[in-house]
């Protein structure tokens, strides 16, 4: 069933449907038509956690200090203009509102048109509100965030019944330094007022939002690199200058990497980093000088690696050795990655792991290009051709409880395999 192109023709019978649809579900009964696969995963998931799809469970909202502390301090504030501007006229004539939430889920703005917000404050969609997917089910909000891409919600494919009045269009918003989510905007309102192209305009501006925070990051690059030139000048040595997430603005006799995998909290003095060894660490205005110390052994020795997959959104992988340890926040598809480097101990060519992720052998250029960037950080303990951990690497790969909450949002055919047969091969 094309859901969009009915909710646009007959919204009566759309909802009508979906109800349908909804019901035969919860019942354990055939639907008069399939739910789309992205709802009924994430019914699936509701159904695990224990959500109750007839009774309005709600967290308590954030106080009001803490939704402006929290709006202070997020990224997001920085491409408000830019959501504004390109939901928000069109969403107040069409009777919509935008909301924008954290990476908590925490709605930490929300704007447009007063009747519809009015309506929403009765489904406790209001500032400081909790919309992650495993507390209010099914919705615009929580499910982008889940499953990493624009998703769009109609009806009573909300899994609770009481927000069964309701469209939602969410867009996830990620660093594109790093892949983290930040948070996710949404366009909601009453069915009959939503539009088939309504998920492409959200996702669509997100990815304006992301380019905006791309331009400002180089932005931030080049008050570094002013910085970075009279200090490497009067140095001998390897030394270069990075920001605080590692992204490099100079460097000096070295060759020159995109990027380092810095600790998650670094600070002064000596310190060994992952891909240079030890180093001399030291604060710079917007950033730290890294001064290699060249007459360093090698101390990487044997290495065990944790690659925690537990939580969604919250993918992990650290390394603990006798040369210190360090830990890093995985993007959705190195996680992919790493999952199934740890699960083929023996190695897989480009060609497999493309086939693994995209069921297409050919697109190994895509995998290459992933791969070269997971080697930046943990390149001392992969090998390649084929790619694989390293013999000497003990790897410890911590899993959610039920194997179908494995990388919700993952769609690789080999991850999805695994979802339903964790024994596969």
């Amino acid at each position: 069933m094309d859901v969009t192109h009915l909710a646009a023709v007959d919204s009566t019978r759309a909802a009508r449907v979906l109800s349908q649809v909804r019901s035969a579900r919860l019942a354990g009964k055939p639907a008069p038509v399939a739910p789309r696969p992205v709802i009924e995963r994430s019914w699936e998931r509701m159904m695990r956690s224990g959500v109750d799809p007839d009774h309005d469970v709600r967290a308590e909202p954030l106080p009001r200090e803490e939704v402006q502390r929290r709006r202070e301090t997020s990224v997001l504030r920085h491409v408000l203009p830019v959501l504004r501007e390109g939901l928000l006229a069109a969403a107040d004539v069409a009777h919509h509102i935008m909301v924008v939430a954290d990476e908590d889920g925490r709605v930490l703005w929300r704007e447009g048109s007063p009747p519809v917000l009015r309506k929403a404050d009765g489904l406790g969609f209001e500032l400081g509100a909790d919309w992650r997917e495993d507390v209010v089910g099914t919705n615009g909000l929580g499910t982008p965030a889940v499953v990493r891409r624009p998703v769009q919600v109609f009806a009573s494919e909300h899994f609770v019944r009481s927000q069964a009045g309701w469209t939602c269009a969410g867009a996830p918003l990620t660093d594109p330094r790093d892949g983290r989510l930040l948070g996710v905007v949404d366009v909601s309102g009453p069915l009959e007022t939503m539009h088939p192209a309504t998920l492409s305009w959200v996702g669509s501006v997100a990815k304006l939002a992301e380019a905006r925070l791309r331009e400002m990051h180089t932005e931030s690059l080049e008050r570094l690199r002013a910085v970075a030139a009279p200090v490497l000048a009067r140095l001998g040595g390897r030394a270069l200058v990075v920001d605080p997430d590692g992204w490099t603005a100079a460097v000096s006799g070295m060759p020159y990497a995109r990027r380092v995998a810095l600790p998650k909290s670094l600070s002064a003095g000596p310190r060994w980093l992952p891909a240079l060894g030890l180093c001399s660490v030291e604060p710079l205005a917007g950033g730290w000088l890294l001064r290699v110390a060249d007459d360093e052994p090698d101390r990487r020795g044997p290495a065990r690696i944790v690659l925690d997959l537990r939580q969604a959104r919250r993918w992990s992988v650290e390394v603990l050795g006798g040369a210190g340890s360090w830990a890093r926040e995985l993007s959705p598809r190195h996680a992919e990655l790493l999952y199934l480097l740890a699960v083929h101990r023996s190695g897989r060519s480009a060609s497999g792991l493309a086939g693994d992720l995209f069921g297409d052998p050919a697109r190994t250029v895509t995998v290459r290009a992933e791969m070269s960037r997971v080697r930046r950080y943990l390149g001392a303990f992969l090998e390649h051709r084929p790619y694989r951990f390293a013999d000497a690497a003990e790897i410890e790969v911590l899993l959610p409880d039920d194997p179908r909450d494995l990388l919700p949002h993952s769609m690789a055919p080999a991850v999805s395999m695994r979802r339903r047969s964790p024994a596969a091969p």
